[in-house]
């Protein structure tokens, strides 16, 4: 009975004055976007332009500041691409793997770092960009593009070879790959910002002081982990499409 009464007073209560699945849209001709989640990606290239800037406006030999921050970064990424692609091959893909893993990173840190639900929308509210499965399947869609145009040209039209090696009969399996490849990295990305937030967001409205912020603080260290595993799949994948048989790491 008292369990009853407790679920009553819970569903009595406003815990939100928006409906699920609610967003901000602009419309554009017959294009419906999603408003929201451009207003927040701005917010996060706009970062991540503005500490590029800073960090090469006066560049020193011995670096300081946020020049020191970017460098480590540089040499995070340099050594990610690296230690997945091998030394022959990871140069021309750092840009692209450093460009996904900074731009996870920061959004998945907005999220936990800045109260986007504080900004009033005529519908809907601000989160993070990487709380949105259109961005989180973008950014896979992004990567199957980039492993397949590294396995077209590295081995050219020879790289479907590879759907029938060692055996033909593996052809469906390969193909069911690079549906799976996408969807896994959308969801896996997706799914745990989603989570974090959420909890987060629990957590505040019943217990609003001090339980919250181990939760907060586990939330910037997994986001952090979910902006490395994405990159580094990433990485994995385009060495996979560019791998051949018998050619060292």
């Amino acid at each position: 009975m008292e369990m009853i009464n407790a679920l009553n007073v819970l569903n009595s209560l406003p815990l939100a004055s928006l409906e699920v699945g609610e967003h901000f849209y602009w419309r554009i001709g017959n294009l419906t976007l999603h408003g929201q989640v451009f207003l927040t990606s701005w917010v996060v290239i706009a970062i991540l332009v503005v500490a590029s800037l800073a960090a090469t406006r006066n560049v020193q030999m011995v670096p300081g500041g946020i020049q020191n921050v970017m460098e480590y970064a540089l040499e995070f990424l340099r050594d990610l691409a690296k230690n997945q692609l091998g030394e022959k091959e990871y140069r021309p893909w750092v840009p692209f793997i450093g460009t996904l893993f900074l731009f996870i990173f920061v959004s998945n840190w907005s999220g936990a770092l800045i109260p986007w639900s504080i900004i009033e929308l005529p519908s809907g509210e601000l989160a993070a960009p990487t709380n949105d499965i259109n961005t989180t399947v973008a950014l896979a869609l992004l990567t199957s593009l980039a492993y397949f145009y590294a396995g077209l040209s590295k081995k050219g039209l020879g790289y479907f070879a590879g759907y029938i090696q060692p055996i033909p009969i593996l052809l469906p399996i390969k193909i069911l790959e690079d549906f799976t490849k996408p969807l896994s990295l959308s969801f896996r990305l997706f799914g745990n910002i989603l989570a974090d937030e959420l909890v987060v967001a629990v957590l505040v409205l019943l217990v609003p002081l001090f339980i919250p912020l181990p939760i907060m603080a586990l939330g910037l260290f997994t986001s952090a982990i979910q902006a490395l595993v994405f990159a580094t799949l990433a990485a994995a994948y385009i060495h996979e499409a560019i791998e051949v048989e018998g050619e060292e790491h």
